[in-house]
Formats: structure tokens, sequence, C-alpha cells
């Protein structure tokens, strides 16, 4: 979806030796006004292939592109997650399965062996990934007290 995914997309295809198609965030408002491009066949089965999972909302436009223009979703394949509570509530919603090679807790316990992150850096960073939102008005709360 993103243009950080055409790449790992691109040679994922070209290494399989499959068709590989570019969804837009949305249609061109010029020339032929398309939101997929390449070459789609009704009923094809695809995966997309994304640089970042966040909340999801990208990852999952794309797939209701392609589920729209006749395409079998069979899931999404990411290079990293956050693994944030409503990119799964979301990808749960829109009942597309989706995997990383990556993600956040991987990420953190990395930088703790690699003494990257001290115990105090590594519970503020496990409590934003289990509610963004509500840690950060926290923190503004907080910083605007100060």
């Amino acid at each position: 979806m993103a243009t950080a995914g055409i790449p790992h997309g691109a040679i994922l295809a070209d290494r399989l030796g499959l068709p590989f198609v570019y969804v837009r965030e949305k249609a061109k408002s010029h020339g032929r006004q398309n939101q997929i491009e390449g070459e789609l066949s009704p009923g094809a089965r695809v995966l997309v292939v994304e640089d970042l999972i966040s909340t999801g909302g990208s990852s999952l436009k794309a797939v209701e592109a392609l589920r729209e223009a006749g395409a079998v979703v069979a899931g999404v394949l990411a290079v990293f997650t956050y693994g944030l509570p409503a990119s799964e509530q979301a990808f749960s919603e829109a009942q597309c399965p989706h995997l990383a090679l990556s993600d956040f807790e991987t990420l953190l316990k990395a930088a703790m062996e690699a003494h990257y992150l001290n115990a105090e850096s590594l519970n503020t960073l496990s409590a934003w990934s289990k509610s963004p939102q509500a840690w950060s008005e926290n923190w503004l709360a907080a910083y605007e007290a100060k």
C-alpha cells in the first residue's frame, strides 16, 4: 500500500515468479484513475505486502480495494508490526490474517539484551504499546502539569 512496501512486494513477486500489483490509498484523479496498478484477474489470490503495520488502517484499505476488485486476499505480510491492540482488532474484524517478520516486543527484547534500554525505558515503551492513546494522554497531562 505505502510506497515503502513496494520494493518488498516487487522482490517477493519476482522471486516467486508471480505478478505484482500496486494499490494506492485512493484512485488517481487523472489518467485512468486507477487505484490498483497492474494486472489483477478476478478471483486472483493475493498477498498484501507492507513494510510496517501500526494501526492496520492502510493495509486494510488495500485489502478492501483488492476484495472490491474481485481478488481473494490470503492475508497481509509485513516486515514489522507494533502489534498494537487496535491493529489486532481491526484485522480480526476484517477477517484478514496477518503476519510480520518482526515485532515491537522482539525489538524491545533485542534492545534490552544489547543494553540500549534500561528497565525504566522498557517499562515506558511496554506501557505505550499496550495503549498508545492512553499513554499519550497521560504523558501530555503530566507534561502540562510541570
